[in-house]
């Protein structure tokens, strides 16, 4: 388990709500009786006819082609071994949820009661006409072995066992690209494997295909060297014995170019390193504790290049990397199989991506300044955007070029655009939020410590390293809830009541004096105010002492923004606030100003606000296209309304020609570039579909995002205010854990690219 990570939160994120991880959601429209007639009886007689006269039309009618099984009978589940098909299905369906948020593949996860290969093979078989591909998973070796080669010989979908091969594609490229660095011929190097099970012979069987020659490649298992003299092997590890005198691992390292490290952790010790060839690489795979780990390793050695399977290293050997995209590619061309054409260009897919010089986003979501190719990043990123695009293709193509490809591809261009555009729900836009907030975490005043849902969310930040949460509220009661829920990684938290503590109350009233003495304010006040939290806090943040602050879970919005505007206040030359809503949807992250402050803007008011919200999207490196929205269209009606989205518009257009606008216009033309062009073809948007949305007044920006969130077209991250001097956000009330802590991520962010800015 995951140090990070205590028992009762994991069930508690697999038990809450709707039990397990995964669902069915219906992809065409059931509300009404003609649709359900339609779905079911007797409209659905029509599709069942066409697909008894033409099999192939399955994959036109149905899910089929784009529905895989991740199967497995749990005999050899990741780090728990032989736990049986039921304890299994955890696993299983969260490989569904990585199929599906990498790669926008549907998942049905398949327990299967028995440890017999040839009743599993026979099972598989009869379900088979289900799905378009299959994904095994967690099955023992040798039966892993046998029942992948009888289903790749008796199916006519895509079958691959994802223990064996995943980890082959991604340390082949690893492999591939550290020879580069290091400037070693493949056909030289000589390759110590830790480890006989079914991922260490899938890859050592890759790398002999990449051009490493098998009498330069030993093999160990848990009774040695794997060698000629040995009488105890079975099939596939007798293929690689070797005739040699080494028996030990200490034996086999001694002037080996490469290890890799497929069996457990920490077997590998620092002489061991020392013993290897000149700038030697290592593959230490072992989860979660390496074989070496990763600063012992470097220690011993300065000229390594050092690859795991952990993500808080560089180089991390990480099986999403592959699986999406490769299944993505076969599915996407209707393969009778993966073949190893299909996954060799997998492999230089992935080793030319990491060669290309790295996207801006990429760098900001891991906080690297330069990241590029060399000893620390010889493979891609799971974050970087350009895995689906750049491996899924390779695969497809070399499906069709090696003959089992059934639908091929014509339009590359389209293709490529219909794969940047297929993920759902935008999780991304948080996963690389949260990825850039760890990489340098800033401390964050929680004005609502004392309440369980904020502790816990402070937790979870501690935990994942994403802030340094400094808790506003009673002692007491904070010290009784991290006790009465096991909430000990906060128990070193800052904690603070400024009703019962005088630390700096005396400095940040006088400050507090001196920013409002003349807005009617006296000393005295300053001195009370400085008693309730969210102006403490706030002044916390304006005098340095924290670096965002956030409150609202317990409290009315305009009782948290006076607060906020009478300390921190709006940056130099702002002179309207806005307050802004992110939305989570299927198109990607949508942005929502003006939601929360501004009732009726005016035309300055509007393009004021549409900067500011270009600005928060630039510094999170996303192009800001603008859609000022109304009831009319470019003119079709007059008023007052429409004519002032129309001068906002032209005004934006003028003045700030980098940015892509236009309006006024209605929301559903807006939201369906289709349409758009169909109607209105000379319009800035027609190709460049918008993601920031400027409403009219805040009853129509606040009705409108409230009314997504509620029917559940869209996940709410709010409110980003924004034109503040300093990081200040304030929450929904009744907010969950899950928002708390993506505000609180939203907020180092706020933080890091402000002080960026900083000269």
């Amino acid at each position: 388990m995951s140090k990070k990570l205590n028992k009762k939160d994991i069930l508690d994120y697999h038990s809450m709500g709707r039990p397990g991880k995964i669902e069915v959601i219906p992809s065409k429209p059931s509300n009404s009786q003609r649709d359900l007639a339609t779905a079911y009886s007797p409209g659905v007689a029509e599709p069942c006819k066409e697909i008894a006269k033409n099999p192939e039309d399955a994959y036109k009618y149905t899910a089929k082609g784009n529905l895989v099984a991740v199967i497995s009978n749990g005999t050899a589940v990741l780090g728990l071994g032989d736990i049986g098909p039921l304890a299994s299905k955890p696993v299983m369906e969260g490989k569904g949820l990585l199929f599906k948020i990498f790669s926008d593949i549907d998942v049905f996860d398949i327990e299967m009661d028995t440890k017999d290969p040839e009743k599993f093979v026979e099972a598989v078989k009869i379900m088979s006409p289900t799905f378009g591909g299959i994904n095994l998973e967690d099955i023992s070796a040798p039966d892993c072995f046998y029942i992948e080669q009888r289903l790749r010989e008796e199916l006519d979908i895509p079958v691959m066992h994802d223990d064996q091969h995943g980890t082959a594609i991604i340390s082949g490229a690893a492999l591939i690209n550290a020879l580069h660095v290091v400037k070693k011929k493949i056909s030289r190097v000589k390759i110590v494997f830790n480890g006989a099970g079914a991922s260490a012979i899938s890859c050592a069987k890759l790398y002999l295909s990449l051009g490493v020659k098998k009498e330069n490649l030993m093999m160990l298992d848990s009774k040695g060297v794997i060698s000629t003299d040995r009488s105890d092997l079975t099939e596939e590890k007798a293929f690689f014995a070797l005739k040699t005198k080494a028996k030990t691992l200490d034996d086999a390292m001694k002037n080996a170019d490469i290890f890799v490290g497929l069996s457990r952790g920490n077997i590998v010790s620092q002489d061991m390193i020392r013993s290897m060839a000149k700038k030697p690489i290592v593959f230490a795979l072992a989860n979660p504790d390496p074989e070496i780990e990763y600063h012992k390793a470097l220690a011993a050695r300065k000229d390594i290049i050092m690859a795991t399977g952990r993500s808080d290293y560089p180089n991390q050997v990480n099986n999403v990397l592959g699986f999406p995209f490769i299944f993505r590619g076969a599915l996407d061309v209707r393969a009778k199989s993966i073949n190893e054409e299909m996954k060799l260009a997998a492999v230089h897919a992935l080793a030319e991506l990491a060669r290309q010089p790295v996207p801006e986003m990429v760098n900001i979501a891991y906080n690297q300044k330069n990241l590029q190719f060399g000893e620390t990043y010889i493979i891609p990123k799971p974050f970087d955007p350009r895995l689906i695009y750049t491996v899924a293709p390779a695969v497809a193509k070399a499906a069709m070029e090696s003959g089992v490809a059934q639908k091929p591809i014509t339009n590359w261009d389209a293709y490529r655009e219909d794969l940047m555009n297929r993920l759902g729900r935008d999780d991304k836009f948080i996963r690389l939020a949260i990825e850039r907030a760890k990489a340098n975490p800033k401390r964050v005043v929680l004005a609502e410590g004392d309440t369980f849902k904020v502790l816990k969310a402070a937790q979870i930040a501690v935990d994942e390293g994403i802030a340094h949460p400094i808790l506003l509220g009673k002692r007491k009661v904070i010290e009784k809830l991290i006790k009465e829920h096991q909430i000990t990684s906060i128990e070193d938290c800052t904690i603070i009541d400024p009703k019962d503590e005088l630390v700096n109350n005396d400095e940040y009233a006088e400050a507090f004096w001196n920013l409002r003495k003349r807005k009617g304010v006296t000393m005295i006040d300053a001195a009370k105010m400085m008693r309730d939290r969210n102006y403490y806090g706030c002044m916390m943040v304006r005098q340095g002492d924290a670096d965002a602050f956030i409150s609202g879970s317990m409290r009315k919005y305009p009782e948290v923004a006076r607060n906020v505007f009478e300390t921190i206040g709006t940056a130099p030359g702002v002179k309207k606030a806005a307050g802004m809503y992110i939305l989570l949807t299927k198109k990607g992250p949508l942005f929502f100003a003006d939601t929360t402050i501004n009732t009726e803007p005016t035309v300055e008011d509007l393009v004021e606000i549409t900067v500011h919200t270009a600005n928060v999207l630039r510094r999170i490196n996303v192009k800001p296209k603008v859609a000022l929205l109304s009831f009319s269209n470019f003119g079709s009606h007059e008023g007052e309304v429409p004519k002032k989205m129309r001068d906002a518009a032209n005004i934006l257009r003028t003045q700030y020609p980098d940015i892509i606008v236009d309006g006024e216009m209605q929301a559903n033309f807006a939201i369906n570039n289709q349409l758009l062009k169909e109607n209105f073809p000379f319009s800035d948007l027609v190709g460049n579909s918008p993601n920031i949305f400027i409403f009219p007044s805040l009853a129509a920006g606040n009705i409108a995002y409230k009314m997504l969130q509620e029917f559940g077209a869209a996940e709410a991250l709010g409110p980003i205010l924004l034109g503040l001097n300093k990081p200040a956000h304030i929450l929904q009330m009744g907010c969950s854990v899950r928002e708390i802590v993506n505000m609180i991520a939203l907020s180092v962010v706020d933080a890091q690219t402000r002080e960026n800015d900083t000269p």
